[in-house]
């Protein structure tokens, strides 16, 4: 899961359709990794197939185990701040996400109230909230 973040304070978002809901879900750009590939790699060519968004250097926030009683993959969060639109989309066949900016602490909000309810997506701004609250005085991320 990329978690970008532009200059302004806005995180790129996709909604996406899910079938196991059968409805829109608003969630961060991501995508597979291929064995032994860096996440942070991953999380920079996810980001710009997506949404044609790069930015500064990958960071990677920290993993998670999406279901571990059944499952043993992880699950990686990469920050990548101060993104621009820099390259054109190349959605795969099966993909078709419509793009939203939305400011950082408008995200956690609709988390918080609900709104987003995909389940790493939520660990994904978990990881986030506390380095964006830090600096939220400051510069973005």
């Amino acid at each position: 899961m990329v978690v970008p973040i532009t200059p302004e304070g806005k995180l790129v978002m996709v909604w996406q359709f899910r079938f196991g809901i059968e409805q829109l879900s608003l969630e961060l750009p991501g995508g597979g990794i291929a064995p032994g590939e860096d996440p942070r790699v991953a999380a920079v060519r996810e980001l710009a197939e997506e949404t044609g968004f790069a930015g500064d250097e990958a960071v990677l926030l920290g993993s998670v185990h999406p279901n571990p009683a059944i499952q043993s993959n992880r699950a990686h969060v990469v920050l990548v701040p101060n993104v621009t639109r820099r390259t054109e989309i190349k959605w795969d066949e099966d993909e078709e996400l419509a793009m939203e900016l939305i400011p950082v602490g408008d995200v956690l909000d609709r988390a918080r109230k609900g709104e987003i309810t995909h389940a790493l997506m939520l660990a994904a701004l978990f990881l986030l909230e506390p380095l964006w609250r830090a600096r939220s005085g400051e510069a973005p991320i």
